[in-house]
């Protein structure tokens, strides 16, 4: 009798596990999210140094160990949702198109207008207008955005840790934080 309660069980956890949603599928649907915004991974420090430039690594803040396994962890976890995104564009910062590179969700295209105004590197508005000029012809198809925590509060109003996403619709403009990884 024990055993066959253990297998009632057995059988019913994994009923409910297979009918699980994962949390960013779930996530995506309750606001119709079309964009996927993504702070880059952790990169110890604020900012960049005083000799930055965008061509070179060696001139920027960039992932540390920590952050590297973290996109990874992310990816894995984007994998596991079974989510494929149209087009994945980047900041054209190492920090961001690294942490797109190690999520291995497919080819990674740099784009200006993802790139941090923080410290004026960029010009805010400009970028801005590039970003929301690419945005505006996102249909259905969902686009994964890697960038800085200065662009995705500019468009969405949200505040995203490192490695934190934040689905957006572009139609209704809701936004929803989702972090998957600790």
């Amino acid at each position: 009798m024990i055993r066959l309660i253990t297998a009632l069980f057995c059988l019913l956890a994994n009923v409910s596990v297979a009918n699980t949603v994962h949390p960013l599928i779930s996530s995506m649907q309750e606001i119709d999210a079309n964009v996927v915004f993504m702070r880059h991974a952790l990169a110890p420090g604020v900012g960049d140094p005083s000799n930055f430039q965008i061509g070179n690594c060696s001139t920027q803040r960039n992932l540390d160990g920590a952050g590297r396994a973290q996109a990874v962890a992310i990816g894995h976890q984007m994998r596991e949702a079974g989510i494929a995104f149209s087009r994945i564009l980047s900041s054209k910062w190492c920090r961001c198109l690294e942490t797109a590179q190690l999520l291995d969700m497919g080819f990674v295209t740099p784009f200006d207008g993802l790139n941090s105004f923080f410290q004026g590197h960029v010009d805010r508005q400009t970028t801005l207008n590039m970003l929301r000029d690419e945005i505006s012809r996102i249909s259905t198809a969902p686009v994964l955005l890697v960038t800085h925590q200065v662009v995705i509060t500019a468009i969405t109003q949200q505040s995203a840790r490192s490695g934190e996403l934040v689905l957006y619709n572009t139609e209704t403009g809701q936004s929803r934080r989702l972090h998957l990884v600790p």
